[in-house]
């Protein structure tokens, strides 16, 4: 920890120490004792990573800025020489925001100290790549060859104009940085060091000696120039194409028309250096272009490379903010619509786990097939509905093992009833907000893992734990562009990259994933964010904790209350066609739902109709057989007959009528019960027919008396049998009493649902200003406290290192807090506490009597009780 470090956090005011810790939380969990482990903390390599992963590139150019101003000898720069280099002609940003840039990068503490001698928190250098901006080192850290040459600027652009075109092509890509390169020792083994060349020259390089980009600097602060990212081709491939009869160029060496001579030219000639690098491969060396030729190479773009000070703004046209909310609002039916299909197609068939974890890849087909769906989105809803809780793995019958994937099989949890109740905006907040936090990422699902083999929903590979923090990050810079605003994938990413430029890299397919799932949700609308979606990115409980209004936060509580609506369901809900709790009947026997139905005219609708399609309006349509499952479910015929007068706005078919009596007057003909299972009915030709029919000739049916058939198997195979012949059996209890019930489905047990979550990184909790204060004036007291006792007389110093003095007697320690009472003075006051640990404080006594001493502690402001027979010393202050 730099002593400096502390010294000015010590120094600053309390409302700098309180913007410190509103914009980096983590410093205070847990609370610091004092502010020198406050500072300790904050010039951690972990702390300031994450202050670096939050700033946008402008930022980190800035930040560069200051480490390439820096003054060898002190390490300090100044705001001014900032400036003066961000400012450099042809960068195209104003003063002011650079200015606001370095006031962001203080209240970070990411420098700090006064505006002539600022200086650049020490782990910042350790995070950061090497090499600030994709520059160099400066030549005179480099060699004496290179320094002679940048020591004068006029040879210094003679030698670049005079450069090759092969061996300019280098230079300019180490100009864009990284500003190390690799390439095969022997094609510099002719390079004598001042430049002078050995016997060797004459012959070519071995290989070509191509020119790598070197391990240096991945542009690891997003201070690289766009389209840089230390990715350039070989110089070897480039010098392959040069003019040789640029040979003239070279010297004594071999022409510069090749990879190798191309280097061999720029070393010899001071403008490259060759630097030991343990990063290289065996046999290979290292080659680095100095700051100052980085710099001239630069001209055109400014020293840190192209600044932009906003995002980049995207080039499509804006859409209209109402057309965005009314095409996400339907695309949220259809995500709750299918989420709530594929969850009745798991309870009707559940899908078994397999050993390894996740469902199998047929039986996501199965899904897929069963609600027609892609099986990439099949997947990614199955995979926010058992985040969400709706499903869950269920041992089988009779399973032997509770090993995850043996005997275990993916159903709906009890959760799923309640949440099918639910109105449609709250069903789908449940799962937008599953998805925002669930730590998986549902695109790997069909790649192939290190074995070669499919990645398979619900199975650990993918398990990703920056998958929060990735939604998080596109979804945020969505949320930062005007209502309406539809960017494209790319310039999507190219606003991510900006945004992060640290997060960002390396992550650009699950920033598509995310632009592709948001939109399946219905988060976004015609590639824009919608405006429930904004409300959904704001907690509402954190923000009002973290209200500086409502700092115990109060009126947070109330947002866990029942019947409490957030502000996304309520903008969502008022986007939505009200539920309607009537349907029309046609007289084809259709039936049209002209909205989203209500949940129990869902429910009927379940029971008594086949649906045929879905979206604003649905079609169901009734027929014979899901009349006889409404009968088996417990309906009678006028109980039919009441459900379509009362709910249809039509009149009823009288088609539909005849259906229905014509069902249930054959409904409960055939009566079932155990035997293993007996048929009987008062009708023996029905039963003559079900003795003859082929159909049922696996039951193995035979007569019992003319109205009772047995058969050896049970009453649930029998009814199935039965009813897939055509027939409409009633299962009967042991007293002859018909059974109507509706078919209990399956469910998962709920064990640990949202196990899958996982706090967001980028999500850090808000904290108010009153909170941030009080947190302040406590590590302030302890590092009172600190002071105080580091200045305790020996007496009663802790032994903290410090040399024990002698003690004082019982009595004499005894008559200094007598005398301390009397003369209401401060007076040190050392003691043995409950753990046998030796401690002192500074209080002033208030009263000695009954075997105890009453002393105040001004700096706390609290009244201490110290037993009489534990203090070991007393000295006035």
């Amino acid at each position: 920890m730099s002593t400096s470090f502390a010294d000015r956090l010590r120094s600053v005011p309390d409302d700098a120490l309180a913007t410190l810790l509103q914009l980096r939380p983590d410093l205070v969990v847990p609370v610091p004792a004092d502010l020198s482990a406050l500072a300790l903390r904050a010039q951690s390599r972990v702390s300031v990573a994450r202050a670096l992963d939050g700033l946008d590139r402008f930022m980190l150019q800035i930040l560069d800025a200051a480490r390439l101003t820096r003054d060898p000898e002190t390490g300090l720069t100044s705001a001014a020489a900032v400036l003066s280099l961000a400012l450099t002609p042809p960068a195209a940003v104003d003063r002011a925001a650079v200015r606001a840039a370095l006031d962001r990068l203080r209240d970070l503490f990411l420098l700090y100290g006064p505006e002539d001698e600022l200086a650049v928190a020490d782990a910042v250098d350790e995070v950061c790549p090497p090499y600030p901006a994709g520059l160099g080192r400066p030549a005179a850290e480099l060699g004496p060859q290179a320094a002679e040459l940048c020591a004068e600027p006029a040879r210094l652009r003679r030698a670049v104009l005079a450069a090759p075109p092969a061996a300019r092509k280098i230079l300019d890509r180490l100009a864009a940085g990284p500003p190390i390169g690799t390439l095969p020792a022997e094609s510099l083994r002719t390079a004598a060091p001042g430049g002078r060349t050995g016997d060797a020259a004459a012959r070519p390089a071995a290989g070509g000696g191509s020119l790598e980009p070197g391990p240096g600097d991945p542009g690891g602060n997003g201070g690289t120039p766009p389209g840089a990212g230390g990715s350039a081709a070989s110089g070897g491939d480039a010098a392959s194409g040069g003019d040789a009869g640029a040979a003239s160029h070279g010297g004594p060496g071999a022409a510069p028309g090749d990879g190798g001579g191309a280097v061999r030219w720029l070393v010899e000639h001071g403008l490259l250096v060759p630097v030991p690098d343990p990063g290289t491969s065996p046999g290979d060396t290292a080659v680095e272009l100095p700051r100052e030729v980085g710099l001239l190479l630069r001209r055109d773009t400014g020293p840190l490379g192209p600044l932009r000070a906003t995002p980049p703004e995207p080039a499509a046209a804006p859409r209209e903010p109402k057309a965005v909310d009314s095409a996400g609002a339907g695309q949220t039916m259809e995500a709750v619509r299918y989420v709530e299909a594929l969850l009745t197609a798991l309870g009707a068939e559940p899908a078994p786990v397999l050993r390894a974890g996740g469902i199998g890849v047929r039986e996501l087909r199965r899904l897929a097939r069963a609600t027609g769906l892609d099986e990439a989105v099949a997947a990614l809803l199955l995979e926010v509905a058992t985040a969400a809780g709706l499903a869950g793995e269920a041992d089988l019958p009779g399973a032997t093992t509770t090993r995850a994937g043996a005997d275990q099989q993916i159903l709906p949890t009890p959760f799923y009833e309640t949440w099918r109740a639910e109105p449609l905006a709250h069903r789908w907040e449940i799962l937008a907000r599953a998805w925002l936090t669930m730590t998986r990422q549902p695109g790997m699902v069909g790649q192939r893992d290190d074995r070669d083999r499919p990645i398979t929903p619900l199975s650990g590979e993918v398990e990703r734990a920056g998958a929060p923090a990735a939604r998080r990050v596109v979804l945020g810079v969505l949320a930062e562009l005007a209502p309406g605003a539809a960017p494209d994938e790319d310039e999507a990413l190219e606003l991510v990259a900006w945004r992060m430029p640290r997060r960002s890299r390396g992550r650009e397919r699950a920033y598509r994933e995310v632009l592709a799932e948001a939109a399946n949700l219905g988060v976004t609308g015609l590639g824009a964010l919608t405006s429930y979606g904004r409300l959904l990115l704001a907690d509402p409980a954190e923000e009002r904790r973290a209200a500086d209004d409502d700092p115990l936060g109060v009126r947070a509580a109330s947002t866990a209350l029942p019947g409490y609506t957030s502000p996304a369901v309520r903008a969502l809900d008022a986007l939505l066609p009200s539920p309607v709790d009537h349907f029309l009947v046609q007289a084809d026997l259709s039936v049209v739902v002209p909205g989203p139905p209500e949940p129990a005219l869902a429910a009927e609708l379940d029971t008594v109709a086949e649906p045929e399609s879905a979206g604003g309006a649905s079609v169901h349509r009734v027929t014979a057989g899901s009349l006889r499952r409404a009968l088996d479910a417990g309906y009678a015929a006028e109980d039919l007959h009441g459900l379509f007068r009362r709910r249809s706005r039509t009149p009823v078919p009288q088609t539909l009528t005849y259906l229905i009596d014509d069902v249930a007057r054959k409904h409960g003909g055939l009566r079932v019960g155990a035997a293993g299972a007996y048929l009987r009915s008062d009708d023996e030709a029905l039963l003559a027919e079900a003795l003859a029919d082929r159909r049922l000739a696996v039951l193995s049916l035979r007569r019992l008396a003319p109205t009772v058939l047995v058969s050896p198997y049970q009453v649930a195979r029998l009814l199935t049998a039965l009813r897939d012949a055509g027939y409409a059996p009633v299962p009967e209890d042991a007293t002859g009493a018909a059974v109507l019930t509706r078919p209990r489905p399956s469910r998962a047990p709920v064990r640990a649902l949202m196990a899958a979550r996982a706090p967001d990184p980028l999500a850090a909790p808000k904290l108010s200003r009153p909170r941030v204060l009080g947190v302040i004036e406590q590590m302030r007291r302890g590092e009172a406290a600190a002071r105080a006792a580091r200045r305790a007389p020996d007496p009663v110093r802790t032994g903290n290192g410090a040399r024990p003095a002698a003690r004082h007697t019982h009595s004499q320690a005894l008559a200094v807090l007598q005398q301390a009472v009397r003369d209401k003075s401060l007076v040190w006051v050392g003691y043995v506490d409950a753990h046998g640990g030796t401690t002192s404080r500074l209080v002033r006594p208030v009263s000695i009597g009954a075997g105890y001493l009453r002393a105040e502690d001004e700096r706390t402001d609290m009244l201490h009780t110290f037993a009489l027979h534990r203090i070991t010393a007393a000295v006035l202050d």
